[in-house]
């Protein structure tokens, strides 16, 4: 019925805590006053001995008791707000704190819909848990004994007879417990899973309806939704049958008290003042335990929602380097470099390379062979790879990961754009950039002219820079990237998918970066990378060719026993025996031209 780590999370609130009770204790002294004097009125009444005396003394001790238990009550809803809201603020903290030492990988830990989903909704479920019921808990521990304390000078047996039966409700609590808990964790299992569905449809929404599938996601909703109802009504019949049974524990030993009180007082033991008091306070002796039972599903509901956070808090964390990286160059090399998502699938098999500081280096390959990957190794965005990867000399597990982020700038094809000003999304280049810094940066993407149309730096954007064309989001990006000014960029497929104009701007503002930074081009158009200082060809997670463009198509010449020609472009007919990188871009290089023809 406790938990204990939920428990340890109090510290500074379990004042708080102590207050609610305090607050409900004077509450219930107040109450027991005000029945105590009303039956000793009705006892005189009954005598006919009433007097003006009892009459206006009964009234005030009423009176007081009506306003204390206003006032208690304020006061202990007051002190259960400040528990609650203490304990998911530290929760909150510590998710967030967790996920900072997590760092990048984090999503290879725990999908962001669950981080989130646990964060707000599990958080909130625990407010109860805190604020309501560890309260009642021992608040209903405490009201049964000072109930017995103070109405057995009228009947020790009827009190007895109410304080056996008071047991049998947490005895009923215990029993349902065990189901209970196993029954909610499978309910926080199925809606965290819709909840993860549900965001991944909404933020696919676009593609769904272009390919017209949303029909399709929304039957699979359908049926998940179906799931978490058929749960949710589990666990709501499984709350009212407990309930019930509670209530029949609750008022069936308060109806037996009564019982006992009626016959003590037909045998002449318990006076009028005495047996109206023991009757009007019985179910007292049995209702903090009914409220008890009341916020215990809602709190088992909480808890099981805790494990979930606290799996979050426990999951293992990688020591943090904390060496920093030196010099205004960057040189990264990877040695016998394996990888993968998942044990029986690798992504990354035995890479080997490496990018000299200030050189241009271009890593190619067909979408999928893992290129996205090696960036992501780089940048530390991935971890749990075998072999090394070493940072100038220094092994990328001892770099500190902020150095590791603030030397390393990654600029990918989907690179975010936050709702706001477009100055608003360049400062997180560089938060000490001036307004003319962050103009020859737009300038040098050749996007200052189109914003100067708009507000300038002052041009609103939608969620995800929604209001730009795709090149002008990836110009954006770019530009904000420049105005971080880190040692080394890695453009990861940031020319594709965009026009062929802004393609071109594109690969004319990093060949110029190339000229002062270290810089690993990633791509599957081979033709933006031919300028490159060196290139690697990536086919099935391995690295099977390496050079400069023109080293890598005068070997495919001479296996094919051609004469030497100025261009590998100029090849015409197919050789099995060429390898990925010719091959390709043979190809790439006929599809433009049948482009070309055909757009003629």
């Amino acid at each position: 019925m406790i938990k204990t780590r939920l428990m340890k999370l109090l510290k500074g609130s379990g004042k708080y805590i102590g207050w609610n009770i305090f607050w409900q204790w004077i509450a219930l002294l107040f109450q027991i006053a005000s029945v105590c004097s009303a039956g000793y009125l009705i006892e005189q009444l009954y005598g006919k001995r009433l007097g003006t005396d009892t009459i206006l003394g009964t009234a005030l001790i009423v009176a007081a008791a009506i306003i204390a238990r206003y006032v208690c009550e304020r006061k202990a809803a007051r002190a259960s707000y400040r528990a609650s809201a203490d304990v998911k603020k530290v929760l909150r903290h510590k998710i967030y704190e967790k996920l900072l030492r997590l760092g990048a990988s984090y999503k290879e830990r725990v999908p962001t819909s669950e981080v989130v989903q646990v964060s707000t909704e599990g958080v909130e479920q625990l407010e109860v848990y805190y604020g309501r019921y560890l309260p009642q808990l021992f608040y209903s521990l405490l009201a049964p004994v000072t109930l017995f304390i103070v109405l057995s000078r009228f009947s020790v047996k009827a009190c007895v007879v109410l304080l056996v039966c008071v047991p049998l409700i947490p005895l009923s609590i215990v029993a349902v417990q065990k189901f209970a808990k196993k029954l909610l964790n499978k309910y926080w299992g199925i809606y965290t899973e819709l909840g993860d569905s549900f965001l991944e449809n909404l933020q696919g929404l676009t593609t769904l309806k272009i390919y017209q599938a949303d029909g399709m996601k929304a039957k699979e909703m359908d049926e998940e939704s179906e799931r978490f109802r058929k749960i949710t009504m589990k666990v709501l019949t499984m709350q009212l049958n407990s309930v019930s049974v509670m209530d029949i524990v609750a008022y069936g030993g308060a109806a037996v008290g009564m019982i006992v009180t009626v016959r003590e007082f037909m045998a002449g033991n318990v006076g009028l003042a005495g047996a109206f008091s023991l009757i009007l306070l019985a179910s007292e002796f049995f209702i903090p335990l009914r409220l008890l039972g009341s916020f215990f599903h809602i709190a088992m509901n909480g808890m099981s929602a805790s494990d979930k956070i606290f799996r979050i808090l426990d999951l293992e964390e990688t020591s943090d380097g904390n060496r920093p990286l030196e010099g205004s160059k960057i040189a990264v090399k990877m040695s016998g470099v394996s990888f993968g998502y998942e044990q029986e699938r690798k992504v990354l098999n035995d890479i080997s390379l490496d990018i000299p500081s200030g050189s241009f280096v271009a890593l190619v390959g067909v979408s999928g062979c893992g290129k996205s990957t090696i960036a992501s190794l780089i940048t530390g965005r991935n971890k749990g790879f075998s072999g090394e990867i070493s940072i100038n000399g220094i092994p990328i597990g001892e770099i500190a990961e902020q150095d590791l982020m603030r030397r390393i700038t990654l600029v990918r094809h989907n690179s975010y754009l936050f709702k706001g000003t477009v100055e608003e999304n360049l400062r997180m280049g560089n938060p000490k950039a001036g307004r003319e810094e962050m103009e020859t940066a737009l300038k040098k993407v050749n996007l200052y002219e189109f914003l100067e149309q708009q507000d300038g730096l002052d041009t609103r954007l939608e969620e995800q820079g929604s209001n730009l064309s795709g090149g002008q989001r990836q110009r954006l990006s770019i530009a904000r990237a420049l105005l971080a000014d880190s040692p080394m960029y890695i453009f990861d497929e940031a020319a594709s998918n965009i026009d062929v104009e802004s393609e071109e701007q594109i690969m004319g503002v990093i060949r110029e970066l190339a000229k002062t930074k270290t810089v690993l081009f990633i791509s599957h158009r081979l033709s933006n990378a031919m300028s490159a200082d060196r290139i690697y060809m990536l086919e099935n997670g391995r690295i099977t060719e390496s050079g400069t463009h023109e080293e890598l198509m005068e070997q495919e010449r001479s296996r094919e026993g051609k004469e030497e020609g100025k261009y590998a472009g100029k090849y015409a007919e197919k050789n099995t025996e060429r390898g990925g990188y010719a091959r390709m871009f043979e190809e790439q290089r006929r599809l433009c031209e049948y482009r070309e023809e055909a757009a003629v």
